[in-house]
């Protein structure tokens, strides 16, 4: 149907790659650019050997708007799938408009220079996609994007009204790493240890880090403690569900994971600001990245599952009514399917699910979008064909 290009060739990267790979009738020529071309090379040979197809690759700075769009004008693709870092979305969504380019991303923009994200600078390109004639649709990995998904889905079916919202995001696996993260060191502990956030009753509600916790039991896995986040698809949930008067984002982590996190802030290596080292300035928590796991490289020894669903109370022909939509993931099948573990596999399929949206038309109106503003039917039918199939439980005890 069309050419994709895939920006980002890290764990996630390398599962949009064999997703789509998979799915040669919707993504009929494929190219991977990143900074760092040998890590496209050796994706593109590992999907060639599993699935015969061909990926062409290059290198690109995705922080160069000049750079992307003469890549872009070189392969002339319809669509590009952004799996790089969220500080780099404005300049491909910049090269996109420059290049008449449709867009998808898997997490919101941040700047570099401060831990905090939200949509607003994205959406303020929703005008400027519009004259373009161009389609952006934004979170479109697991969380952001199935979870949104899911909660449209339920709106849809099943609530007349929802009033209460929990995420819950479980990774109840093991990789065997005294401390490692399982996407990018960078983001991930600027995500998780800023201070949380939660919708109640019409305002955002500020809590300190990790401040609200309790055990919560998830499917097959079991009771984890479970701590309020914050977490971007709230930002949009609410805007587009406004009957909702609570909602939150749980997480869990293991204690020693925890420990560990509290030592990195505590020494500064957690810092997002340049320090001097041996007259270099250097960003600690980029130094740090540098020396943690590569969580590319956890997916071989990785045991047990990840959990992660909605949590839904409301109402239904005047009747309270309680939903919980939920997907489980191994973290070996996801491995023995695509070489990259369960948290890469359950943002990477979601995105290649977006993109095929996108080719079939179900997807394809110019502006920028929330998932959740789409038709969740089609999207939720797919991810039970391409390896995150969903389960629904009615009128249970949430927990919540």
């Amino acid at each position: 149907m069309g050419k994709v290009m895939i920006i980002g060739a890290g764990g996630v990267g390398t599962v949009v790659a064999h997703k789509v790979a998979q799915n040669p009738e919707v993504f009929t020529e494929i190219m991977m650019a990143s900074r760092t071309k040998s890590k496209c090379d050796a994706i593109a040979a590992d999907v060639k050997k599993r699935t015969g197809v061909t990926i062409q690759t290059a290198r690109v700075d995705a922080d160069s708007v000049a750079e992307l769009v003469a890549l872009f004008y070189e392969f002339r693709p319809e669509l590009v799938i952004n799996v790089a870092l969220p500080y780099q979305d404005l300049t491909i969504m910049d090269a996109c408009l420059k290049a008449g380019v449709n867009y998808l991303d898997t997490a919101n923009y941040e700047p570099k220079d401060e831990a905090k994200y939200e949509y607003s600078w994205q959406w303020a390109y929703k005008e400027k996609f519009e004259k373009a004639g161009l389609t952006a649709i934004l979170g479109c990995g697991f969380d952001p994007g199935v979870t949104s998904v899911f909660t449209a889905y339920a709106a849809k079916h099943h609530f007349d009204e929802m009033h209460y919202l929990d995420i819950v995001d479980c990774n109840a696996g093991d990789h065997g790493k005294a401390f490692a993260t399982n996407f990018n060191p960078e983001i991930n502990i600027r995500e998780v240890t800023q201070k949380g956030k939660y919708w109640q009753d019409g305002k955002w509600v500020e809590t300190e880090p990790h401040e609200i916790h309790m055990p919560l039991n998830y499917p097959e896995i079991g009771p984890k403690e479970s701590y309020v986040i914050y977490h971007e698809e709230l930002e949009s949930l609410v805007k587009n569900f406004p009957t909702l008067k609570r909602a939150r984002f749980w997480m869990t982590f293991g204690q020693e994971y925890l420990t560990h996190l509290r030592v990195i802030q505590n020494i500064g290596m957690a810092r997002i600001d340049e320090v001097e080292y041996n007259g270099v300035k250097i960003v600690p928590i980029q130094f740090l990245k540098a020396v943690l796991p590569d969580p590319g490289d956890l997916g071989e020894n990785y045991t047990g599952w990840t959990s992660i669903g909605c949590r839904i109370k409301g109402i239904k022909d005047g009747q309270e009514k309680t939903y919980y939509v939920y997907n489980n993931c191994s973290h070996q099948a996801a491995y023995k399917e695509t070489g990259a573990q369960g948290v890469s596999y359950t943002t990477g399929v979601p995105a290649m699910i977006g993109a095929m949206m996108f080719f079939k038309g179900e997807w394809r109106k110019p502006g920028v979008f929330n998932v959740e503003e789409f038709n969740p039917d089609p999207f939720m039918e797919m991810l039970n064909k391409h390896g995150l199939p969903w389960v629904e439980l009615h009128d249970i005890d949430l927990e919540l």
